[in-house]
């Protein structure tokens, strides 16, 4: 989910100037103190008058070099320069698309290991939502990388996501799988509509989102307050007691709540292609990592609690 520290950052949210590839000057540009070199011309130099200097009674000197200005690479030094190829984010210990991609997937496998545990041991689900909650308040504000933090919020993140899959496979058998091939589809179809450039996100939206998210949240918590001090109430509390029109509020919800983790995940690709522009330090691939992984995270989880709805509703 989109770190509310990435937007203050000029790194990624497009303020920063582009990273610089530095400059050579070319044979015939100023060197030094206005000195100019030209291979090839005479100077002021008396034994560059000419290929041959007399050194009296008719005899010559062999062909004598121009003196190179103080300071001044020579022509076999710039060529090398010219050839060499340009230096790679990562040899300059800036951030990269394969860089974040290899946090990222690093991250993801965590998730998948830590679900795996919960998986056979559902109740560590309430074990990662606590954990997820408090790491993603503190790294949602922290403006200094932090990987340690990030990889604890992934094993949170999957012992979340592995106890509530595992409970609700047990009532709504396949679930688990429907979600995690439905999850798969909205990224792939997000990552497909960036990479050709037919989303992204604009400044008044995104306010918009951040304030229905921070609604979102809250709801949230007041419906897990009532579902425990309501022993009546439904497993999903209002999310599948309260209907409109028929339909369960929580498939409504839970709809704008993927149209909004989508959302989401435009503005993470976005704060990735900038923080790469902008020549990030490769330690901000971090918190690219990290937002992209919750956001995904916060999408199955939505689908998940939705596709439970509509099937309990049956």
């Amino acid at each position: 989910m989109a770190n509310s520290a990435l937007k203050r950052n000029p790194y990624f949210n497009g303020s920063a100037a582009p990273q610089q590839q530095p400059q050579y000057a070319a044979p015939g540009q100023q060197f030094g103190r206005g000195a100019q070199f030209q291979p090839g011309q005479p100077g002021n130099n008396p034994y560059a008058q000419g290929n041959n200097v007399q050194l009296g009674s008719g005899q010559t000197s062999a062909p004598r070099q121009q003196p190179m200005h103080p300071g001044m690479p020579s022509p076999e030094a710039l060529d090398h320069q010219y050839d060499r190829p340009a230096a790679t984010p990562d040899q300059m210990d800036r951030m990269s698309y394969n860089d974040t991609i290899a946090k990222t997937a690093g991250l993801f496998v965590m998730v998948l290991a830590t679900a795996a545990v919960a998986w056979f041991l559902p109740f560590l689900a309430f074990v990662g939502m606590i954990g997820a909650l408090v790491l993603g308040i503190v790294l949602a504000f922290k403006r200094e990388p932090a990987p340690v933090l990030v990889w604890l919020f992934a094993a949170a993140e999957g012992l979340l996501v592995g106890g509530l899959s595992s409970i609700l496979e047990s009532i709504f058998p396949g679930i688990a799988m429907q979600a995690l091939l439905a999850t798969l589809a909205v990224v792939a179809t997000v990552l497909v509509l960036f990479r050709f450039g037919k989303v992204r996100t604009s400044p008044r939206l995104t306010k918009i989102v951040m304030v229905a998210m921070i609604g979102y949240a809250v709801f949230s918590l007041v419906n897990l307050g009532g579902m425990f001090l309501s022993p009546d109430s439904g497993m999903f509390g209002w999310r599948s007691d309260v209907n409109i029109m028929g339909i369960p509020l929580g498939v409504i919800l839970g709809v704008f709540a993927v149209l909004m983790g989508s959302y989401m995940l435009v503005m993470d690709f976005e704060f990735i292609e900038n923080g790469v522009k902008a020549g990030a330090p490769r330690a901000y691939g971090w918190i690219a990592a990290y937002s992209l992984v919750s956001t995904v995270v916060f999408i199955y989880i939505e689908i998940l609690r939705v596709i439970a709805i509509l099937r309990g509703s049956d």
